[in-house]
């Protein structure tokens, strides 16, 4: 029986190879100790009874841990550094029309939810596409 989980555990790690999809390698690790309890017991039913919990407590607990640290889909870009910073309107930003803020001495197509007239002093709060989403800092005393 130890070779029909030896079998299982190729097929497996070929599979996970292929899709890198994270959920074979559970099922790797509870045929791993499959072959541990052919050595202990010949029941069968013991031993899948076993692939079968293991693998899928082993996928249920620990897949979306990893999943976080292995997925990085989001493309980060040094533009990202402008969020926080302090810019000037060189153009009118109107609620429903596009102005101009320069920030870190590029000039920015910018948006805000509010007028803010030129010469403002601004927050960028996001990026949005090319563009700059702002609010006006009031000045502190």
């Amino acid at each position: 029986m130890a070779y029909i989980w030896l079998c299982i555990i190729l097929l497996l790690t070929f599979i996970e190879f292929l899709t890198v999809n994270l959920t074979t390698v559970w099922f790797i690790i509870s045929a791993i100790v499959s072959i541990i309890l052919t050595f202990i017991t010949d029941n069968i039913l013991i031993q899948f009874g076993a692939f079968v919990i293991i693998g899928i407590l082993l996928l249920i607990t620990t897949r979306p841990v990893l999943k976080k640290y292995l997925d990085d889909s989001k493309v980060r870009t040094n533009i990202d550094r402008v969020i926080g910073m302090k810019g000037i309107v060189t153009e009118d930003i109107d609620k429903n029309s596009f102005g101009e803020v320069k920030v870190d001495g590029k000039l920015w197509t910018a948006m805000s939810d509010k007028t803010i007239n030129k010469g403002s002093i601004v927050e960028i709060l996001k990026i949005d596409g090319v563009k700059l989403i702002v609010k006006e800092k009031k000045e502190e005393n």
